[in-house]
Formats: C-alpha cells, sequence, structure tokens
C-alpha cells in the first residue's frame, strides 16, 4: 500500500482517550471489513469470518457478489463483541505473512485513534493503557530481560495475558501474577528466595526508600487480599488490577535499575 499523507509527512495522531473495552463499536465493525478487503476477497473473508464466529456460509452463496457481502457484513455486525476480536486474530493468521504487518498497523492506528483499549502484538490481541502505563510495560520487559529475570517477566506477561481475556478478564490472576514478579525482583536482590513480598518489605525496608516501601506493603496486602482471599461481595475492579499491574511494572524496573548484579550478588547501585 501507499504511503499516505499522515504518515509521509509525520504528522502526530493524538492518542485518544480509552473509552472501549468489552464492545466492538459498530463503526469499528464497519471499518474492518473495508480493512480486510484491502487483502484479500469475499470468498476468504467469509471462511475466516464464519470460522472465527462459529457461523455456517450461506451455502446458496458462492460467488463474489452482493449478497455474499451482505452475508458478511451480517455476521460481522451482529456478532458477540469478543468475536471481532477473533475475526481479528484467525485474519492475520490467514493473510499472507507479508501482508501481516501492514494489518496489524492498521489494526493498531484504529485503537489509539479511536480509544479503543486493546492493541495486536505478533497477532494476539492484549489489553492496551494510556501512554504511561504502555511505557513502564515496555520498559519493565526490557529491563528484566537485561537482567535475566526470565521468571519475573513470564510473570508480568501472565499478568498482561490475564486482563486481556475475554470476554472476562482473569482479574484475580493479573493481580498474583503482577506481585509474583514484583516478588521475584526482590527476591534476587536480597537472596531471600524464600520469603512474600510483604515480609521481604518487612525486613529489608531500605530495599525501597521510605515512605514509598510502605506503599508497596499496602498494595501486597490489597493483592493479597483481593487476589486470592476473595470475600463475597468484594471482587476487585479492572481499573484496580490495572493499577497494580503498571505499579508493579514501574517498581520491577525502579528495582532493576537501583540495583546491579556481581558475582550472583545484588548491590545498590552508586
Amino acid at each position: 500500500m501507499n504511503e499516505l499523507f499522515t504518515n509521509r509527512t509525520g504528522i502526530n495522531i493524538p492518542v485518544a482517550e480509552i473509552i472501549v473495552r468489552n464492545d466492538a463499536p459498530e463503526a469499528f465493525r464497519s471499518y474492518l471489513l473495508v480493512i480486510m478487503k484491502q487483502f484479500c476477497g469475499l470468498k476468504r473473508i467469509r471462511e475466516i469470518v464464519c470460522a472465527a464466529t462459529k457461523e455456517a456460509p450461506d451455502s446458496g452463496n458462492w460467488s463474489e457478489n452482493d449478497f455474499m457481502n451482505s452475508e458478511i457484513q451480517s455476521v460481522v455486525l451482529n456478532c458477540s463483541w469478543y468475536r471481532i476480536y477473533d475475526i481479528i486474530e484467525l485474519f492475520y493468521n490467514k493473510i499472507e505473512i507479508s501482508q501481516r504487518a501492514q494489518f496489524e498497523q492498521e489494526i493498531n492506528d484504529y485503537f489509539i485513534e479511536k480509544g479503543i483499549g486493546w492493541k495486536m502484538i505478533c497477532g494476539k490481541i492484549e489489553t492496551r493503557g494510556d501512554e504511561a502505563f504502555e511505557a513502564d510495560l515496555v520498559e519493565a520487559e526490557t529491563v528484566l530481560s537485561e537482567r535475566n529475570l526470565s521468571t519475573s517477566k513470564t510473570e508480568m506477561k501472565e499478568a498482561i495475558a490475564d486482563l486481556s481475556r475475554r470476554p472476562n478478564p482473569e482479574i484475580t490472576g493479573a493481580l498474583q501474577h503482577s506481585l509474583a514478579a514484583l516478588e521475584c525482583v526482590c527476591r534476587e536482590i536480597t537472596s531471600d528466595r524464600g520469603m512474600t513480598l510483604g515480609k521481604l518489605i518487612s525486613k529489608h525496608p531500605d530495599i525501597i526508600p521510605s515512605p514509598l516501601n510502605i506503599v508497596i506493603n499496602k498494595i501486597w496486602g490489597f493483592s493479597s487480599e483481593q487476589g486470592r482471599h476473595l470475600q463475597e461481595g468484594r471482587v476487585p475492579e479492572y481499573e484496580e488490577a490495572e493499577l497494580v499491574v503498571h505499579l508493579s511494572a514501574a517498581v520491577c524496573s525502579y528495582l532493576c535499575k537501583k540495583h546491579i548484579k556481581l558475582d550472583d550478588t545484588w548491590f545498590p547501585e552508586k
């Protein structure tokens, strides 16, 4: 595809506030049809749409005409919101490898410009937060990789995966995995590998400057209660889980940048 004016001239498209998450507005569904038609014909699109939505194609319609287009449109506009994201992922996997990056870019550009709280990474739909949230996640992943803290990195990825589950995010799982990532980092830095995060902060109060260490302890208490010891009528909200994941990622990055590892021992960086 030819590069369009906004990309060619380097115009920065404003990032819209996230207003859509557990939904797929009609305007987005219609736009998706427009985009898919740029990559393949109606027969292929119908095959993918029907497979993703568990709908049978019209056995009496096998020509690429207005009737087939209307059939596809009807399925896309009337299916459950989460099936739209299934269509996107399946479509990505079914088109030519050379087309995938462009398709993914088109989808992500729409998400950002229209305030949809999802993003597509290597063909998978994941939850998307505001700019600060996204920046902290990227930084945490980079820093954890550089420090070879693979367990913490995996736990953080699992937290994001739980937030991304559809139609219902796994809130308690996101809380548990994000705090497990932070716990693993603290265990490595303190060499106390058998203690919980709360006990680690209490035993090593200087690992995080006061009074921030108290804040982390409170987050641990909240996540332990809400993520592990649920009480009837006290189910945590998505926004609360997103906040804990965000804070955990930021603190993981902070700890890794403030400490260096020499001969399997971590020291505060001077």
